[in-house]
């Protein structure tokens, strides 16, 4: 998990509506989260499908702007969720966050700065400075 429910997950106050989640980047990763949108009810805000994103991914970012693919439940407009595809889990840690009776891997707060970084959105730059002056 990363986006706005990771930073307050880390502990820093931060509201947000949809859920954003980075896969370690391949085809059979990527198929396997749109399954599992898919059968929660959810579906694909754009006409695209797998296999497009995966083989125009660089494409899809660097001429449309892509950063993440929307998936949203038609009957709840708040259930959204985005697969961020302008970053890859590769080599970055998680930490593993106990919420209740879950355990939800989170993307540690380096790497997850970092990410944020990248981006470089007024509303990551705000996330960042917030992440750094945890206790």
């Amino acid at each position: 998990m990363v986006g706005g429910y990771a930073v307050a997950l880390h502990g820093a106050v931060r509201g947000t509506v949809d859920l954003d989640l980075v896969l370690t980047w391949s085809r059979d990763n990527l198929e396997k989260a749109v399954h599992a949108l898919q059968s929660l009810g959810l579906q694909s805000h754009l006409p695209i499908d797998v296999e497009t994103v995966f083989s125009q991914r660089d494409a899809l970012i660097r001429d449309k702007h892509l950063i993440a693919w929307n998936f949203y439940n038609p009957k709840n407009l708040a259930e959204q969720v985005d697969l961020i595809i302008d970053f890859d889990l590769s080599g970055c840690a998680v930490k593993n966050i106990d919420v209740g009776q879950a355990v939800i891997p989170v993307l540690n707060i380096h790497d997850l700065i970092r990410m944020k970084e990248k981006s470089g959105r007024p509303q990551d730059l705000a996330d960042i400075s917030a992440l750094r002056n945890l206790p």
